[in-house]
């Protein structure tokens, strides 16, 4: 049960990380011409949702390369 605990920590903070990187890297791009000048909140809610979905997507494949290293062992 210890294991499963650690895990979810682990997961809990690889997403939290890379979540604040995806953002710090999303606040760099200009949306501007994107967006309505009328439409600002929904813009920073789609923007978001976006830095929510790369991050996690990043995180999950981060999390699956770090388990299929740890199971390189039982292929030898």
């Amino acid at each position: 049960m210890q294991l499963l605990g650690q895990d979810a920590l682990i997961s809990m903070i690889s997403h939290i990380v890379f979540i604040i990187i995806t953002w710090q890297v999303l606040q760099s791009l200009n949306f501007d011409q994107l967006f309505r000048k009328t439409r600002t909140y929904e813009a920073r809610i789609l923007i978001i949702f976006i830095t929510i979905a790369i991050g996690t997507t990043v995180s999950n494949f981060f999390l699956d390369f770090l388990r299929w290293s740890e199971q390189l062992v039982y292929l030898f």
